[in-house]
């Protein structure tokens, strides 16, 4: 079976003509799912249409969340498409290898881009597993959202006709969503134990926690088993 076609997620993107030429993108490659997180002008946004050139299906089925989370509950697998983070000990790869896992997981996939001026924050890059990053010119590193999404996108379809089913069944990833879920268990705890200290750094520790349980790739089995251990922890001991 397929691996599944990656969602295209713009987080706050500003204009509509960027997000229908995003949605042209798409279609060039064979993408249809784009989610849009708080777009500052809403939607649906009558500038989209005429930049789209056609792929008016992309924009017809676009769907439209309040935050990244939701945007990406359903995905197991999520790429920011960034630069370097120094704040956040994440892995970062090239678009080839992030292809590469897209089309081997028998999950669905999520690429997350950022606002038009300032791209993605970094909460945003925290949600996902890895940071994926196009090598181009260092003295002009200056991408439009469109051409990110294409250059993605692009790379993702040199690999379709190339995945190839895994060798033995895998257990499916956990989505994001239950990764969420244990990650917040896990701050609770460590909140009631006082461990956020100073309160100014809670932030900064919160992101690295996040992006420690987020890149190690879950299954929905694992997640029961570390939610299992946290409750055990927090619990009375048992009689023997």
């Amino acid at each position: 079976m397929a691996a599944s076609p990656p969602v295209i997620v713009l987080v706050r993107p500003q204009l509509g003509q960027n997000i229908g030429k995003a949605a042209r993108a798409m279609l060039n490659f064979g993408l249809t799912d784009l989610r849009l997180v708080a777009p500052r002008d809403g939607w649906p946004n009558p500038d989209a249409g005429p930049s789209a050139s056609g792929a008016d299906i992309v924009l017809e089925r676009a769907a439209v969340f309040d935050t990244v989370e939701e945007a990406i509950a359903d995905c197991s697998l999520i790429y920011a498409s960034t630069v370097r983070r120094r704040e956040l000990v994440m892995p970062v790869v090239g678009p080839e290898d992030m292809a590469s896992s897209i089309t081997s997981s028998p999950g669905r996939s999520a690429i997350l881009f950022g606002p038009e001026r300032s791209g993605l924050e970094t909460e945003d890059v925290a949600l996902a597993q890895a940071i994926v990053t196009v090598p181009i010119n260092p003295k002009f590193a200056s991408l439009n959202l469109a051409q990110a999404v294409i250059l993605l996108a692009y790379e993702w379809s040199k690999h379709v006709a190339l995945a190839q089913p895994p060798a033995k069944d895998e257990e499916p990833l956990a989505l994001h969503s239950e990764v969420d879920g244990m990650i917040g268990q896990i701050d609770e705890a460590l909140v009631a134990k006082g461990y956020f200290h100073p309160p100014e750094r809670a932030q900064v520790t919160r992101n690295t926690i996040r992006s420690i349980f987020t890149k190690t790739g879950w299954s929905s089995r694992e997640i029961k088993a570390v939610r299992g251990i946290v409750r055990s922890l927090l619990g009375p001991a048992r009689k023997r």
